[in-house]
């Protein structure tokens, strides 16, 4: 299980990465919205603390969707002004503040629904207007790899910790964004602020998978038990090509 943490994400990080390079920061952040970090996490919560667990971890992990797209949205604002240690530290502290406030609320389904579609539905306006240039420097193999450990380093250190903090602050840390601030930090480095603003708004619009899956999890698990993540799964990949043309439409 150790193993399998450590390598789901940096292999989906490596293949964001070279989608990236290949179609641009549309397709990789768009690709990311997929519920890679969550799920896993997720699944991991359910085996060891029960499905009743895992469920309410999805309903706090939708509402967390509003502190994720904050956290989107100032990197890719702040990113046009200041260098990535400053822009992600001040996401960071965005994101944290935002999770708190989410912690404080009682947890609820509705609540956390209302959360989700505000973050979602008010993204597009909120992230800077921006041409990435579509050629630039590749990110060299040592970046690539050094992407890879920074993601798999977070998500054991979020895992382990979201199993230790009860469910509310277990959704809530899935939700953190361990693939967005890794492939923020280097795509700033690597192609520039513009580029990053467009992975990250791609990203935002590619969430609606991920919040399709923590909806469908906090439904199905008390009623389906473990086939709750495979009708997740299903339901993740059809928002995905459903949101596919919003993604990468020219802005």
């Amino acid at each position: 299980m150790l193993m399998l943490k450590l390598l789901v994400i940096p292999g989906f990080l490596l293949l964001i990465s070279l989608a990236g390079k290949r179609w641009g920061p549309s397709v990789a952040g768009w690709l990311s919205g997929l519920p890679v970090v969550v799920g896993p996490i997720l699944f991991f919560l359910a085996i060891e603390q029960g499905v009743m667990f895992a469920a309410q971890a999805a309903t706090a992990a939708l509402s967390a969707m509003f502190a994720m797209i904050a956290f989107c949205v100032t990197y890719a604002q702040v990113a046009q002004r200041l260098s990535w240690p400053w822009t992600l530290t001040i996401s960071l502290l965005v994101w944290a503040m935002a999770a708190g406030v989410l912690s404080l609320i009682p947890p609820s389904l509705v609540f956390s629904v209302i959360a989700a579609a505000t973050a979602l539905l008010t993204a597009p306006y909120l992230f800077p207007s921006v041409q990435p240039i579509a050629s630039g420097p590749v990110p060299k193999s040592d970046k690539l790899l050094l992407r890879m450990m920074a993601g798999a380093m977070l998500t054991l250190a979020v895992t382990l910790l979201a199993s230790t903090v009860g469910e509310r602050w277990s959704g809530l840390l899935a939700v953190f964004p361990v693939l967005g601030s890794v492939m923020a930090v280097f795509s700033q480095q690597t192609r520039g602020p513009a580029f990053t603003a467009a992975l990250l708004r791609a990203t935002a619009t590619g969430m609606y998978s991920f919040a399709a899956f923590c909806l469908v999890l906090a439904l199905a698990l008390p009623r389906l038990g473990w086939l709750g993540f495979v009708l997740g799964i299903g339901v993740s990949l059809g928002m995905l090509v459903i949101t596919k043309r919003l993604a990468l439409r020219p802005k």
